[in-house]
């Protein structure tokens, strides 16, 4: 199997970020650990847990080369700033809200095509490594 094509693992089909025949290149946020205010329980109110939240981007390359200037360019920096406005907004019930914001704003920068945000608890199933959920929205 070729790098870009499909690949399956855990039962998820992962589609290629990057493409050079659509002029598409990846930027992506692998594993970001933070803590936040979020879960539906009561003992998770008033409170923070663990968090690990990975965002993998879809993004069309500008017709001009970026020049080497961040400004030309989708900046990772930026999407980590933007979670953490996020996750400072106040507390959030489920993992699937915060994936969808994240997701949001990874979209409204009108060069990002495709988003694919996961959220996993990392503290809310003592038996489990962790918890929560992927999505992916497109433009």
């Amino acid at each position: 199997m070729s790098k870009d094509e499909p690949t399956v693992a855990n039962n998820l089909v992962h589609l290629p970020y990057a493409d050079a025949a659509r002029g598409v290149r990846h930027v992506f946020v692998r594993d970001y650990v933070t803590d936040a205010e979020i879960g539906v329980w009561s003992h998770e109110k008033g409170d923070t847990q663990k968090v690990r939240i990975s965002v993998d981007l879809s993004v069309i390359e500008q017709a001009e080369h970026h020049q080497d200037r961040i400004e030309n360019v989708v900046c990772y920096n930026e999407v980590v700033l933007g979670i953490q406005r996020i996750i400072e907004a106040g507390h959030i019930q489920l993992v699937e809200t915060l994936a969808e914001k994240i997701a949001e704003m990874s979209l409204d920068n009108t060069q990002v095509i495709k988003a694919r945000v996961k959220v996993e608890k990392l503290e809310a199933v003592k038996a489990a490594a962790s918890v929560g959920v992927e999505i992916e929205r497109h433009r």
